[in-house]
């Protein structure tokens, strides 16, 4: 968590932000390579998320267990919350987990993420204006070897006034066909953070994913997260 007690009503969350691997879990039976690549981590989302945090004096809630490990953006009780395979690579630590071994990393991974999020959100709730949730995702440049056009994605599930705002102003900055509405992902049931922390509790947010080859150094998380906090500032 970085910039506790900070003023801004943006609660910034990085559900999939690092790649650790709690020790008792080994290696989950992969090379370090694989669990850094995109199917461990949304790559840049940590340094983003930082710099963020700084320049809009908002608070920063990231999970610094790999995907791999539990997904905390899918509930907890969905087989691809501990997937088998991710992008065509088997994960052998995760092949046929018992009920004790998937309620352990629950306990210990997903639970505390959570439950720090809820408390961050409802400490908030009597400020004015609102808190509003802002979870960052990055996505890969190519998946399943299809190459993606976009450099950012708007996602939400139905009417959000805050994102429909981030994607008018990244659209207007950038062009159409470079930001995606509900692209390179839909939201839907598949998704956990933002229906469960805002859309069931009335709270406004944006899901932004931004492309992993614009975050591959500080120059380009820089020129980033001045866009977003730019974008951030008009839409609230």
């Amino acid at each position: 968590m970085l910039n506790p007690g900070a003023l801004a009503p943006l609660v910034l969350v990085g559900d999939h932000a690092g790649c650790e691997i709690p020790k008792d879990l080994g290696d989950l039976g992969l090379p370090r390579a694989e669990i850094e690549r995109h199917i461990g981590w949304d790559i840049g989302v940590a340094a983003l998320g930082a710099a963020l945090s700084a320049q809009l004096d908002a608070v920063f809630i990231a999970q610094r267990f790999s995907r791999l490990v539990i997904d905390c953006n899918r509930h907890p009780d969905r087989p691809d919350a501990t997937p088998e395979v991710s992008d065509g690579t088997p994960i052998p630590g995760n092949l046929g987990l018992d009920a004790a071994a998937r309620a352990a990393r629950i306990a210990a991974v997903f639970t505390p993420y959570h439950e720090r999020i809820a408390a961050e959100l409802e400490a908030r709730s009597g400020r004015a204006p609102p808190p509003v949730l802002v979870a960052l995702h990055s996505f890969t440049p190519v998946m399943a070897g299809q190459a993606r056009p976009w450099r950012y994605g708007v996602l939400h599930l139905g009417a959000s006034p805050l994102s429909m705002r981030v994607l008018a102003g990244l659209r207007r900055r950038l062009g159409a066909a470079q930001v995606g509405d509900n692209e390179p992902y839909m939201m839907d049931g598949t998704d956990y953070t933002v229906p469960h922390h805002a859309v069931d509790r009335g709270r406004d947010y944006v899901e932004l994913e931004v492309r992993q080859d614009l975050l591959a150094d500080p120059a380009g998380v820089a020129a980033v997260a001045a866009l977003l906090g730019e974008v951030l500032v008009e839409a609230l």
